[in-house]
């Protein structure tokens, strides 16, 4: 459904490219006719940032925080499949500890098309079986099968330092695709990012 500027109520923005970020800004300013809360150090977002240094801590992991707390409480683990796969961990009081970085799938594939030559780009989908029987299936097998086993090991990692009782939440554009391959991701919500983002905008209203 098509939305005009002038019903825009406000607008917010995580970025995690900050040389762009002023430019996203007056891009919302002059088309938008808003100027856009930025997510950063000066924000309400209803999460304690417990990183050594809280601004370090990624826009869009902050967003991910305040919509587990809001809508699933803590303690959480976080994993957000995106351009990194990141796993972030969230108590039951509302502090965000940190967590962990890994590359993204759509990145490891990139790399590894691009530094072997031998290995033809393939589409990022579930293989028949974890035994590739030709060199696509032997792809997809190990980013698929894989990235499932790095979570199964992260989660378990993060679920012994956060206590049991941990719920464990998956986002991202290919979360629907790992978390199929595993039980550890107990609730799949694609949108988390962005509820993140409207409960931030509510708070600072």
């Amino acid at each position: 459904a098509k939305t005009s500027p002038k019903e825009l109520t406000g607008v917010v923005m995580a970025s995690v490219v900050p040389p762009l970020t002023g430019t996203f800004v007056k891009a919302c300013e002059k088309y938008l006719d808003r100027r856009p809360l930025v997510v950063d150090a000066g924000v309400k977002t209803g999460v304690r940032i417990r990183y050594e240094d809280p601004k370090a801590v990624g826009a869009d992991r902050v967003a991910d925080a305040a919509a587990v707390l809001k809508l699933y409480g803590g303690p959480a683990c976080v994993v957000d499949f995106g351009a990194a796969t990141t796993f972030n961990a969230i108590t039951a009081e509302g502090d965000y500890l940190g967590g962990a970085i890994a590359q993204g799938i759509g990145i490891a594939a990139e790399a590894l098309f691009q530094r072997t030559a031998k290995l033809p780009p393939v589409d990022l989908q579930r293989p028949p079986s974890a035994i590739g029987r030709n060199t696509v299936h032997a792809i997809q097998s190990g980013m698929v099968f894989g990235y499932a086993g790095l979570v199964e090991g992260m989660v378990a990692r993060f679920r012994k330092e956060l206590g049991p009782g941990t719920r464990v939440i998956g986002t991202g554009g290919l979360a629907e695709l790992v978390a199929g391959e595993t039980s550890v991701i107990e609730i799949l919500a694609p949108w988390l990012t962005l509820e993140g983002l409207r409960i931030i905008w509510e708070l600072n209203q």
